[in-house]
Parts: C-alpha cells; structure tokens; sequence
C-alpha cells in the first residue's frame, strides 16, 4: 500500500495522490509511504525513484544496524522501531531528498501513523520540509523505547523487594529473561545512538542545520536511555550474583550437615561392621549384655562426635 502527502507551494496539503501527479509544477515537497508493499510496488523504487540498486537490497533484507548512506541527490537511512511484545527490532528505511521523502516498511508502523497525522493535523510544521518529517519518525521511535526500558526497571525493583530470601526457583530465570531483553534493547538504543551522531556531526544533509536542535534532543533521549539500559543490567548482575551466592552458601550448609552426618557414623559402621563378621570364635559374642554394651559405645561416641563439632562450630543447629 502506497500513501502520499505533498504540500503545494499555496501551503495546500493534498492526500492521496497519484505519482504521476508529484510532478506537477505546484508541489513543494511530497512523502511516499511504502507500508506493506508488494512486489509491483518494490519495482517503483528503482523505476520511478531511481533509487541506487544497494539501498533498495538494504529496503528488502533485514539489516541488523541502523545505517546511513549518503548519495548525489538523496541520503538514505535505516531506522529500528521496536515490536512491542518481543522488543525485536522493526525496520523502517528512508529516503530523504531535496523536496521529498520516501519511507518503506514491510509493516504498519505507529510511529509513521503519527507522523503523519501531526503533518496533516498542524500547519505551522508542514512548511518544515522532508528533514523535519524523518525527524518526526525518529522521535515517535526512541519515545517509544522510553516505556519498554522502564517497564524493565519497574520490574526489576519489584523482584529486588520480593526476593529478600531467594528462595524463588525461578528468580534467576527470570533475570535472565530480562538481560535477554535488555541485551535487544542496548542494541538497537546504542546502534541508534552511534547513527544520530553521525547525522547530527554529517554536513551531507543541508536541511539537517535547520533542525540539529531537534536530533540533539532525540541524542539526549538516547544518552539517557542507554544509562539506564546499563544500569538496570548492573541491577540484573548484582540480583543474579546475589541470588547464586545464597544459594551456594545454603548448598555449603547442607553438604556440612551430610559430611558431620556421614563422619558420625564412619565409626559406629565399622563397629558394625566388625560385629557383623560371621567368624565362630570371637571375642564377646558371648557376652550376655554384650549386644547393649556396643549400642551404648555407639551412641557414646556418636553423640560425643556431635557435641565435638557443634563446639568447633562446624554443626549450628540454628537456621
């Protein structure tokens, strides 16, 4: 599906056009939206646009940067959106020329819906020109980072508070998932950070002097971002350290009370298993209280074993 606005140079905004009709001598700039666009659509990017054959194969893979190419007439940028539910990266690319801007995307976007209402709603904007409509995409797309990095810190500090003794099994799992997500979030906020700063430090882009106030707002966005991003996988690391810590330590308790366990009664086996030789002639099988006289020794020494290793503070009976 094909969408265009163009502004004529009355300063008259006019929707649904025809491409042949961008032409006419009257219009000022024009926005093509490629949404969704099937294979007879591609083709008017190099038919119609001219565009170079190495931005349309960059429109059509997926690429795993943000970029930016700059060309004789035109400079072409690759934008990451994010999916709202699985924060994979959404690809939306774009071609900003002298009077015109073409955008492409394999699916709906919001933040291009929004852009494009605020140019159709808000007059004083539309006379800003192609440069200030990317920059509109630009800033929707970092906004809405803002709510999945936080959602993320959100449930970070609501893991810290329930997780005073870890004994959550799935606890770790969880940090898991979150430095997952916040591994995809880094990546996409920094490979948009390292972008921006080419745009704003670039001179390609002559339309670009006009409005570096405005990317150097979304750069600032960013800057903040990317601080949180890193300090919220510091938190991760310092639960996750914390919790693995807990729990070796409780592991080295129970282990201490197998090995006192198992050393208390090393002894009372091999007494055991000394009376339990079948030999006809040994010494005190005869004894007529020799059987309660053993189970005395045995539980003499096992007892005196335990008090040994409690006083050597090997055994706390506290939990």
């Amino acid at each position: 599906m094909i969408n265009i606005l163009a502004l004529t140079k009355e300063a008259q905004l006019l929707q649904d056009l025809a491409l042949e009709q961008l032409t006419r001598g009257d219009v000022s700039w024009y926005w093509v939206d490629f949404e969704s666009p099937d294979q007879e659509e591609v083709k008017l990017l190099s038919d119609y646009f001219k565009f170079h054959p190495l931005a349309i194969e960059d429109c059509l893979e997926h690429l795993e940067r943000p970029k930016v190419d700059y060309y004789d007439t035109y400079s072409f940028f690759v934008f990451q959106a994010l999916e709202r539910d699985t924060l994979d990266p959404l690809e939306i690319d774009l071609f900003v020329g002298g009077n015109y801007i073409v955008t492409f995307h394999k699916s709906q976007l919001e933040e291009v819906i929004v852009a494009r209402q605020k140019i159709i709603a808000d007059e004083s904007i539309r006379a800003e020109g192609p440069a200030y409509i990317a920059y509109l995409i630009l800033d929707k797309i970092v906004d809405r980072y803002f709510p999945a990095v936080y959602s993320i810190e959100d449930y970070l500090n609501e893991i810290d508070i329930r997780s005073g003794g870890r004994n959550s099994h799935n606890l770790i799992d969880q940090v898991f998932d979150l430095r997952a997500d916040l591994l995809k979030l880094r990546h996409t906020v920094n490979s948009t950070k390292e972008l921006l700063y080419r745009i704003i430090n670039s001179d390609h882009m002559k339309d670009l002097k006009k409005n570096k106030h405005h990317f150097n707002d979304i750069y600032d966005h960013l800057l903040q971002l990317s601080e949180t991003i890193e300090s919220n996988r510091e938190v991760t690391a310092d639960i996750r350290d914390s919790y693995l810590s807990i729990n070796s330590n409780r592991t080295n308790k129970i282990m201490t009370v197998l090995t006192i366990i198992t050393s208390i009664f090393i002894p009372l086996t091999f007494i055991v298993g000394v009376y339990g030789m079948n030999f006809d002639y040994m010494p005190e099988l005869r004894w007529r209280y020799g059987y309660f006289l053993v189970l005395g020794i045995m539980a003499f020494i096992g007892l005196a074993m335990l008090l040994w290793f409690i006083r050597k503070g090997w055994f706390e009976l506290k939990k």
